[in-house]
């Protein structure tokens, strides 16, 4: 059997990680030039940059293009046609539900409020919800949810879980669990104290949360964005923030970055991070274990894990 040709970026962790594997041989290339080979069983582009570059695997003969995040809304429109591309699947659900965890109890306990005061030693105590006995709402019940889910359990919420198609599911505790369609989205809105976003970008789900969707809420509620930006309306959602009537806790925006100057960053009630839900110390060894599976797929002539675009075989 001739060795496996596989393509990993200018990351040394990265390429560390993987390690050494028997009858493979690992090209370093970026997509940022001319491709080093004319084939590749396997190319790994890097984890920034967009999935503009994917445009230059036309000039080479590849068998799978292993992504590196979980979504990859915009990347069809740039992969060559006729390529397989595999999502990062199990390489970053735990680390986007601990963000979306620390979001929701930061702003449910005002502690954004509490570091300004201990920046001008100000001892101010304030009467703050708890995210115990509330309402939660997961839209979208993909494994960044079911991993939300998992560890809402120790909170003593109650849960309701709202997909594109209405569905029972087993959750990763075992349990059957009913999942809502969006035909019930309004309803589920109007009962929700708390809810978190966890649905890839589509074109059903661009602008799911829209005006009308955050009037459905009720007053004093939070929105906790861990899926995509342009799955909620910004202006409606500034709005909303600048009345006071409802809260939110944001990881991802709509545009993004959000340029300086943007009123969202002027709303009052929100809490802003950077896009880094996946980005933790998890996401190196999850990465490294994934490569490693999709090289043992391909060498024992099995599918390759969690196939988003292309067929195989």
């Amino acid at each position: 059997m001739s060795a496996l040709l596989v393509s990993l970026p200018s990351d040394p962790g990265l390429r560390e990680a993987v390690g050494a594997l028997p009858d493979v041989e690992f090209v370093e290339w970026d997509l940022d030039g001319p491709a080093p080979r004319e084939r590749f069983d396997v190319v790994v582009p890097p984890y920034w940059g967009g999935a503009r570059p994917l445009a230059r695997l036309a000039e080479v003969d590849v068998r799978l293009v292993q992504w590196q995040s979980i979504g990859y809304n915009g990347v069809a429109k740039h992969l060559p046609e006729g390529l397989s591309l595999a999502n990062a699947a199990t390489v970053h659900e735990g680390s986007t539900a601990e963000l979306a965890m620390s979001l929701a109890l930061a702003a449910q306990r005002g502690l954004p409020q509490f570091v300004r005061d201990g920046e001008e030693e100000r001892w101010q105590l304030r009467s703050l919800p708890s995210l115990a006995d509330r309402r939660v709402l997961l839209i979208g019940y993909g494994g960044v949810s079911k991993a939300i889910e998992a560890r809402l359990a120790g909170f003593e919420v109650e849960i309701t879980r709202l997909a594109r198609t209405a569905r029972n599911e087993r959750n990763l505790a075992g349990d059957v669990v009913e999942v809502r369609g969006f035909d019930a989205l309004r309803e589920s809105l109007a009962e929700a104290e708390v809810v978190m976003l966890a649905v890839p970008l589509t074109e059903e789900t661009r602008g799911l949360i829209d005006a009308r969707a955050l009037a459905a809420l009720p007053d004093g509620a939070l929105l906790v964005n861990v899926a995509r930006g342009p799955v909620v309306d910004t202006a409606a959602l500034v709005q909303e923030l600048q009345s006071g009537r409802l809260r939110a806790a944001l990881d991802v925006t709509d545009p993004e970055p959000l340029p300086a100057g943007h009123p969202l960053w002027a709303a009052p009630n929100v809490l802003i991070t950077p896009h880094v839900g996946g980005d933790s110390s998890a996401m190196l060894p999850r990465m490294s274990a994934l490569i490693r599976r999709q090289i043992a797929h391909l060498q024992q002539d099995e599918s390759p894990e969690n196939l988003v675009l292309g067929a195989w075989g």
